[in-house]
């Protein structure tokens, strides 16, 4: 029975583990990796799509000596304007340019051109450009519970699943210890994290269509009605099958698609 057990929770952290990761690394947020060739050496690159507090944002690129020249050049995403041209500084190995600070959920569309000896590498184009968004300052004494009880809470949820699965006898503890942790990472910490991040505590259903709100509001009910079915004592493994693979699907969605962000026009900006 405990090597049983053991084999479960060893399943359930495997999942999570790897759910976590895609998830981060495949959301708009995550930064953009590469490297180039330009006048015969191997530029890597590093390309950050958001950014945190009240500064310009600092877009750099490591290379090998002052030879190298950049341009950093930006707009404001989905508004039809002129791109703005920021002239790269080299610095202790880097050029670095700066992207014009924005209010929370202000987002910009850059580039970069690296140029040496007569060659020039645009790294991404105007086409498909590079989006960054800005957001507030959140404390870590408020996004590390946020993201410890969102991560232990996807935990618990697939290993919950699994006890419907092979029909063992933990279910209403762990449907409880379940429910429990996701309330409190996303109806109650995600709030105040979304306040501070972007100025609004819910923006999802039925104020809005942010997506990471409405996915916790999804969660939610399917982990509710499982929480109503062991209480009143009916049978849960199927509301609870069901919840854990919900919280699941949710959790494939790339972190931050469709999150907040400004209407330019609509803020009267333009």
């Amino acid at each position: 029975m405990a090597m049983k057990t053991a084999l479960i929770w060893t399943i359930a952290v495997v999942i999570t583990l790897s759910s976590a990761v895609y998830q981060r690394r495949t959301g708009p947020t995550y930064e953009i990796r590469g490297d180039f060739d330009l006048a015969g050496e191997t530029i890597p690159y590093r390309m950050e799509r958001t950014w945190e507090g009240d500064t310009d944002q600092q877009v750099s690129v490591e290379v090998p000596s002052e030879a190298y020249t950049g341009v950093v050049e930006w707009k404001r995403n989905k508004v039809e304007e002129a791109w703005t041209p920021v002239a790269m500084v080299f610095s202790e190995g880097m050029l670095v340019g700066h992207l014009p600070n924005q209010p929370p959920a202000g987002k910009l569309d850059y580039t970069v051109t690296i140029t040496a000896g007569g060659e020039e590498y645009t790294i991404s184009n105007k086409e498909r450009a590079i989006v960054t968004r800005f957001k507030g300052v959140v404390p870590t004494w408020v996004l590390l519970p946020h993201v410890l009880f969102m991560f232990v809470g996807m935990l618990f949820s697939t290993r919950t699943g699994l006890e419907a699965i092979f029909k063992r006898d933990n279910l209403k503890r762990l449907i409880i210890t379940t429910f429990t942790l996701l309330f409190l990472g996303g109806m109650i910490l995600g709030p105040v994290v979304q306040k501070l991040a972007f100025g609004a505590l819910w923006t999802g259903i039925p104020w809005g269509w942010d997506l990471t709100d409405n996915k916790t509001l999804l969660f939610m009910i399917a982990w509710g009605w499982a929480l109503w079915a062991v209480l009143k004592g009916k049978n849960a493994r199927g509301p609870a099958l069901i919840a854990s693979i919900a919280t699941m699907l949710v959790y494939l969605i790339p972190h931050s698609v469709m999150g907040s962000e400004i209407d330019y026009s609509a803020e009267g900006m333009l």
